[in-house]
C-alpha cells in the first residue's frame, strides 16, 4: 500500500463509489479503479485528503479475508 499525495492523482478521473451498506452520516471509504490496474482508497468526509493506493492483490487479500470473516471483530 502505498499514500500518495492529493496533487499526484487526478481525482477527477476517478470513479468513485462506495457500498450500499454505508450509512446516510457520510463516514464511509470510497474506492476507485485507476488506470494502470491499482485501486485507490479514501474517506468520504475528506474527498481532498490522503488517497491511499493499493495492488490488486492487496485488495484481494482483504476481500478473501473480509468475506470469510476474519475482520467481523472490528464492526460495531
Amino acid at each position: 500500500m502505498t499514500e500518495i499525495s492529493a496533487t499526484r492523482i487526478d481525482r477527477s478521473e476517478l470513479a468513485w463509489r462506495k457500498s450500499t451498506f454505508s450509512n446516510p452520516s457520510g463516514n464511509c471509504v470510497e474506492v476507485a479503479p485507476m488506470a494502470d490496474g491499482q485501486v485507490a482508497m479514501r474517506n468520504s468526509r475528506d474527498p481532498e485528503g490522503s488517497v491511499l493506493i493499493y495492488t490488486r492483490p492487496e485488495i484481494d487479500a482483504f476481500l478473501r479475508g473480509a468475506k470469510s470473516g476474519e475482520f467481523d471483530d472490528l464492526a460495531i
